[in-house]
């Protein structure tokens, strides 16, 4: 009797332990990533195959923890396949490289539409009248454990890396801010010293942008991230991975910061971009 108590316990603590999440989370990590999906990294992340071998095994880990603990729901009639749930993994796990953090924990579902979505909203005007409409939008980040994308352009995203258009290191970049409890330019950076330098150069390069912005000026980083802080932060974060010589040079604070947060370098990943042509006087004091 005793014998047979004891295989009985042995078999309902092994059962408990094979359901239990964090230990299935670690069966899961052990295994090497599947060589179909690391193909799906090769392909959908220019930057993977220029990483060296410490950072995509890291990738490799944090894309399969995330395909592990996120759920994706295919919309408008979408069905989704590894193709795009390594893809979106992928370009996601990037922003957390080299960095003692958890994989996106308030994170539980990726909603993919296959291409633009609209969304209701709310506008008041300057009398206080509320309207309706629709917007079209690409991708968005929601507070509640979930972040909407639209597959055409996290394809298009992919398969250019030096535009600085990039929807899912855009979205996820929000989900990174709201880390630190709002949605507000400021992720969790760890010390009041860190928060004070932050502020200074976000605070400075934000207001840069909206005067580039009202005055329909060329900026390395797009016009959109003049809305506010939230958004800077996001459009920042896309260029830093996609344009970053041109960030260094043109805002080499920002990119300082920006280097400190996500502690990696892309600049290490691509090639400088070819020298701008030079232009020569045409005779009468103009240049063309």
């Amino acid at each position: 009797m005793d014998v047979f108590l004891w295989i009985t316990g042995l078999a309902a603590a092994l059962a408990f332990a094979l359901g239990y999440p964090g230990w299935r989370l670690k069966r899961a990590l052990a295994k090497p990533m599947p060589p179909a999906r690391r193909d799906i990294l090769l392909r959908n992340i220019p930057i993977y195959q220029n990483m060296s071998g410490d950072l995509q095994q890291q990738l490799h880990r944090l894309v399969q923890q995330f395909l592990f603990e996120k759920k994706f729901v295919g919309c408008a009639g979408l069905e989704i396949d590894d193709e795009m749930r390594v893809t979106i993994a992928g370009q996601a796990c990037l922003l957390l490289l080299n960095r003692p953090t958890r994989v996106y924990p308030s994170l539980h579902t990726i909603l993919v539409y296959p291409s633009a979505f609209l969304v209701p909203r709310k506008q008041v005007d300057a009398a206080g009248v509320v309207t309706e409409a629709r917007q079209d939008l690409l991708g968005e980040s929601w507070g509640d454990g979930r972040v909407i994308l639209s597959w055409d352009h996290v394809r298009r995203g992919a398969h250019d890396w030096t535009d600085g258009q990039n929807v899912v290191l855009h979205e996820f970049a929000h989900q990174l801010d709201s880390e630190s409890g709002s949605n507000n330019g400021a992720p969790y950076l760890g010390s009041s010293s860190n928060y004070r330098s932050w502020s200074e150069v976000l605070s400075r390069d934000f207001a840069s942008l909206q005067t580039d912005a009202m005055y329909r000026q060329q900026s390395v980083m797009d016009h959109y991230g003049a809305t506010n802080p939230a958004e800077f932060f996001a459009v920042a974060t896309e260029t830093f991975f996609e344009k970053p010589y041109q960030l260094a040079e043109r805002h080499p604070d920002l990119y300082s910061e920006f280097f400190k947060y996500y502690r990696v370098d892309p600049r290490a990943w691509l090639p400088p971009p070819p020298a701008p042509e030079q232009h020569y006087g045409n005779g009468y004091g103009m240049w063309q």
